[in-house]
């Protein structure tokens, strides 16, 4: 005889922070795309910000004859490798200027996003105001939620230099705001700031006791020789804040997850306590190849740098003569444009992808202030982008 199941199924449900995370917008996008791809059209990705260039020799070389050494084969400290942090210093002292202590004021990370999406669980309790540009980078959204904080956006507005205007933040969220985040040269507005904007961030994080994250994961991808400035180069800077750095995106190691974070040992120090208990750090092997990438004369990375130029002048100087508004950036590989006619951002996305086979990101999922323009990433071929042109230039708007 059948025994009767009387048990029921249990019903699994989701935590709610997840349903407080903003919609993903590109679903549909994605959908077409593959749809398209079935369809034997030929798609060329504008739309994500992922070298296509391979990771530079050297650092390949590297990582293969570490891996021939037993002694890295087992768990990594979790604040990394101490030669690592230390050649980390040593590229930090001579890009910036600034004097690093390898022992209490730098952190090993797994890519700096991981970085950035731990942090809030060390400093931010429930009811506690986090500060994020808008559009933006979704992670601050995302880790802020997680750790139980509220994100209030300040705008990113072309008028403003895509720079946060701090006066318009209201005193009672002043007194919540526990933590700022920023990010220079930009993503995905590709704007550029200067010293006098960081001491007014210094100014206004001090006086309001806020902590100040500043992820500066493009900070060699620059043109015209204008060097982007690290916010701890300012005085009072390491009082309040941090800086998150990567090594994907200069030296073309996006597939390999390594970073470092540099400035206030307090502030490191409770990142540490969060990182500790979450995973063993970085392998050992990727950091004798990011110290590789460091230690060299960086003469790749000019090279890098010129090529993306480059790409950028071809597109921007292709959609001028096409009629679309765009400024020519300064540093990061992407182009914030408005978008022609006066669809919206998805609309325009649409569009091309539909009629042109092109990829491109529609602003508005990095945030409200994002609509009315698309980002444009340069990490394609010059050909290719020359093939991008002519058919957006056929496409109407």
């Amino acid at each position: 005889m059948v025994q009767k199941e009387t048990k029921e199924k249990l019903n699994f449900s989701y935590a709610r922070r997840l349903g407080q995370l903003p919609g993903y917008l590109f679903v549909e996008i994605d959908r077409k795309k593959k749809e398209l791809i079935k369809q034997g059209v030929d798609i060329i990705n504008l739309g994500i910000g992922d070298p296509d260039q391979p990771t530079f020799t050297h650092i390949v070389e590297a990582m293969k004859k570490a891996l021939d050494n037993s002694r890295y084969h087992h768990y990594p400290m979790g604040t990394g490798l101490e030669q690592f942090r230390q050649v980390s210093a040593c590229w930090y002292k001579k890009r910036f200027g600034v004097e690093i202590n390898s022992a209490k004021e730098i952190y090993t990370l797994i890519g700096s996003k991981e970085g950035i999406g731990h942090f809030p669980l060390a400093f931010i309790n429930p009811g506690d105001v986090v500060l994020i540009p808008e559009p933006a980078y979704p992670v601050y959204t995302s880790s802020t939620i997680f750790a139980g904080g509220t994100p209030y956006y300040l705008p990113l507005l072309e008028k403003n230099n895509f720079l946060p205007d701090f006066s318009s933040v209201p005193q009672a969220i002043r007194e919540k705001a526990k933590l700022l985040f920023l990010n220079y040269p930009n993503n995905p507005t590709a704007a550029v700031a200067d010293k006098i904007f960081f001491e007014e961030v210094i100014r206004f994080a001090d006086k309001n006791g806020i902590i100040v994250v500043h992820d500066a994961a493009y900070s060699e991808i620059y043109f015209e020789g204008e060097k982007p400035i690290s916010f701890l180069e300012v005085e009072g800077a390491k009082e309040v804040g941090v800086e998150f750095h990567s090594l994907s995106k200069t030296y073309n190691m996006t597939g390999w997850r390594i970073g470092f974070v540099v400035g206030n040992e307090k502030l490191i120090k409770g990142l540490s306590q969060v990182k500790d208990n979450f995973d063993s750090g970085v392998f050992d092997c990727i950091q004798v190849a990011g110290m590789s990438a460091l230690e060299d004369s960086q003469e790749a990375v000019e090279k890098i740098r010129q090529m993306y130029k480059r790409r950028r002048d071809i597109l921007v100087e292709g959609l001028r003569k096409l009629g679309w508004d765009v400024k020519m950036p300064q540093a990061t590989f992407y182009v914030w444009t408005k978008v022609p006619g006066g669809c919206s951002s998805t609309q325009c996305a649409t569009k091309l992808l539909e009629e042109a086979g092109i990829i491109c990101t529609p602003g508005k999922g990095f945030g409200p202030s994002g609509e009315g323009y698309v980002r444009f990433a340069l990490t394609v071929e010059e050909d290719r982008l020359k093939q991008s042109l002519e058919r957006i230039s056929k496409v109407s708007f």
